[in-house]
């Protein structure tokens, strides 16, 4: 009896200990259960014969629920039926008029509708992987982006028609077959295909058509966003796509979901994670052709959204409007992306309500995921042993002014304390493999580091500079090539971002680093969009930059711009801005320079610029 009493008495203590020494004990198991049950339904879905994929799914939701509400797009609603309808009709249409085969690739060059989805899923019924153009790209970068898939048929949006008709000429000459999604084509060589499919049968499309795609197949090609160069085409095969909608499912997404689209159905967040993610789950979707930041929380009303997906810079675009009454008048209980800094995220709650955020990392091609299903603000994952042990990764020490691993002398490279950022690299092997891009093999060796810790171990470049703290909470740092050196130091552009958008008059800051002649490393500049109504005070960035920030770290120019130039995906451009420099002979942009003496940002006239140059300035 005494020992059950002490039993008894000793369980707050136990508890308490737990608290403190364990206190995401419960949330880590129950989140790795959850990951080893959908790691298992990956697996066995295949290893079935035939395999499980991810038509197979669509198929189980249209025979389980054929009338639910797949597609809400403006006024128009698609259950899973229609889709499954629309794509036997785009599956048969192809087949007559082209001369697709099983494996063959097709490139869409498609906006945000319904017909992105239909088309998709009507390819994947006659076995051939679909490449996904950014629908903003023009001309080379087009052609680099279309030769890279192999494709052999090319469908477009008639609102592309000047795109089009710019890169036809080249098109015709390697014989790609090319539509406009529409009834009539005004471009001679360029078919219509709507018109077509309004002739064509809606009946099933015979497993043979596909007979041979299994796990490995290509599904998609998914460009990277391009931020430091031409995209380079990602292959997605079927397993790939299995396991990307693990993070829609662990995020708690369910049936009874109705799950907001307003990113760009060409990237894999919208695609692979968002139309994925509800087709596993025989969850709604409601598709935004692009984003409004006006008309995002009416669209969740008219809607009844209940989860959202977001990337980049999109909550702080919603935290930048003007407050309202009914801020919090919505049905939203779930926001699922990556990007969001730490002051966003508590001020996005804070206004707009109790919304559960899943921050989560992860690389269209790579190997390495992280997901923060604790709710710690700023963080993008969380790492356990358990983790480590199924999804093996590293972060390595990195020399950022020779943009290459740190090895030691016997050439291994050197992992990273607590606390100290360092390069993510994810370990190639069969469980998490590393796939690569379609195109130039050159492009997929580079991102592979060998001899990391031992001969011949094989490892994933991720770009990616991270840091865990010693809770075993990961945080992003930087991209690679986006942090510069400057006086010996390495300077992250996201936390001088962070410290410069705290100025109110700042409503975005994208910081970079720029040459300086006879100068070695880049020294700090900082591209700023002023807020409406707002004007410049150098006197009041200084003392910002001076509180916060060491003097290495302090961004030496401003420009002031009408608008960040973002990517499709809300990642902001730095190549141009960094080929810029700060010349005002090239920049007719305001530019303002520190001044130390006068303890502000002054503007940068052409004397004091050739007096930098000269090295009659110090800096």
């Amino acid at each position: 009896m005494s020992a059950m009493k002490a039993a008894v008495l000793s369980l707050p203590i136990l508890w308490l200990l737990r608290r403190i020494f364990l206190p995401y004990l419960w949330k880590d198991i129950d989140f790795f259960y959850r990951s080893i049950r959908y790691l298992k339904f990956v697996e066995n879905s295949l290893n079935s014969d035939p395999p499980f994929l991810m038509l197979d799914m669509f198929y189980h939701q249209v025979s389980s629920k054929p009338q639910k509400t797949f597609i809400f797009y403006q006024d128009e609603v698609y259950s899973y039926k229609d889709i499954d309808l629309k794509s036997n009709q785009l599956a048969w249409t192809l087949k007559q008029y082209t001369k697709l085969q099983e494996g063959d690739c097709a490139a869409v060059f498609l906006g945000n509708e319904p017909a992105f989805i239909w088309t998709w899923l009507g390819l994947a019924k006659i076995g051939c992987p679909m490449a996904c153009l950014n629908s903003n790209i023009r001309a080379k970068s087009f052609l680099h982006c279309f030769k890279s898939s192999g494709a052999k048929v090319l469908i477009a949006a008639p609102e592309l028609q000047d795109a089009v008709e710019e890169v036809l000429p080249a098109l015709k000459e390697d014989g790609v077959q090319v539509f406009y999604l529409s009834r009539e084509s005004p471009t001679i060589g360029v078919d219509s295909l709507l018109d077509k499919m309004d002739f064509a049968s809606d009946e099933s499309v015979p497993r043979s058509y596909r007979s041979k795609v299994n796990g490995q197949s290509p599904v998609l090609y998914i460009y990277t966003s391009g931020t430091t160069g031409l995209p380079k085409a990602a292959i997605i095969s079927q397993g790939r796509l299995l396991m990307s909608s693990s993070i829609s499912t662990l995020s708690g997404l369910t049936s009874e979901d109705v799950l907001y689209i307003p990113l760009p159905l060409y990237h894999s967040a919208g695609l692979m994670i968002g139309v994925r993610g509800c087709i596993q789950q025989g969850a709604s979707l409601v598709l935004r052709k692009k984003f409004s930041v006006s008309q995002f929380w009416d669209d969740c009303r008219k809607y009844n959204v209940t989860v959202f997906q977001y990337i980049g810079e999109l909550l702080r675009y919603l935290c930048n409007t003007p407050k309202k009454d009914n801020d919090k008048d919505h049905c939203v209980r779930l926001a699922l992306g990556n990007g969001l800094r730490a002051d966003v995220w508590k001020e996005f709650i804070q206004r707009f309500g109790d919304i559960n955020i899943f921050e989560f990392y992860a690389a269209t091609e790579g190997n390495a995921a992280f997901f923060n299903y604790t709710g710690k603000v700023g963080a993008i994952g969380r790492t356990s042993f358990l983790f480590k042990f199924f999804r093996p990764y590293k972060l390595i020490r990195f020399d950022v002014e020779k943009e290459e691993p740190i090895r030691d002398s016997a050439g291994h490279c050197v992992n990273t304390a607590n606390g100290e950022a360092g390069l993510l690299i994810g370990k190639i092997t069969e469980k998490t493999p590393f796939v690569g891009y379609a195109g130039d093999k050159s492009q997929t060796e580079k991102k592979k580091l060998i001899d990391v810790f031992q001969k011949g171990d094989l490892y994933f470049n991720s770009g990616d500079l991270l840091m865990e703290d010693k809770d075993g909470f990961i945080y992003f740092h930087d991209r690679v090539g986006d942090t510069f050196r400057w006086k010996g130091e390495n300077v992250a552009t996201t936390e001088v971002a962070d410290v410069i958008g705290m100025t109110d008059f700042v409503e975005e800051a994208n910081v970079y680093g720029v040459a300086v002649p006879f100068h070695e490393g880049r020294i700090g500049m900082v591209s700023i969009k002023l807020k409406e109504g707002k004007n410049f005070d150098g006197e009041k960035l200084y003392a910002k930059v001076v509180e916060y920030l060491p003097n290495y770290a302090r961004p030496h120019f401003v420009r002031l711009q009408d608008a960040i130039e973002v990517t499709g995906t809300f990642k902001q451009r730095k190549v141009d801005l960094v080929q810029d420099g700060f010349s005002p002979l090239v920049i007719k942009d305001p530019l303002y320079v520190l001044d130390e003496n006068e303890k502000c940002y002054k503007p940068l006239d052409l004397s004091t610029y050739n007096a930098l140059v000269d090295r009659k300035s110090k800096l």
